[in-house]
């Protein structure tokens, strides 16, 4: 199946979940396809002790997931030059995503 993702949120427990449950259908053979919108770019900024964000985004990477991040929502928090988790997409590529996945979630 493929599950598209769209995550806009930025608190810990909530985007740790997202990424869990990305790896979870990563190992049950789903191809899985994240996008960044809104606050969530700012993901690799994210810190809690009791949710490591960070492990789940390199879990991903392994895995192979695949994730875009909407470039109106970078530009407009001036990260362009820092920003490096995936690539910078737009809202066709959002729409993509959702045109192409089987299921949809957002979180």
């Amino acid at each position: 199946m493929k599950i598209g993702i769209i995550l806009s949120n930025t608190d810990p427990e909530i985007v740790w979940n997202a990424l869990r449950f990305a790896n979870t259908a990563i190992l049950d053979d789903h191809k899985v396809r994240i996008f960044l919108l809104g606050q969530a770019v700012e993901i690799e900024s994210i810190k809690s002790e009791k949710f490591n964000v960070k492990e789940q985004l390199d879990r991903l990477n392994q895995l192979g997931g695949t994730m875009l991040a909407c470039g109106t929502c970078i530009k407009s928090r001036n990260m362009m030059q820092s920003f490096e988790v995936c690539p910078v997409s737009t809202m066709k590529d959002m729409l993509k995503l959702v045109v192409e996945s089987d299921r949809v979630l957002t979180f």
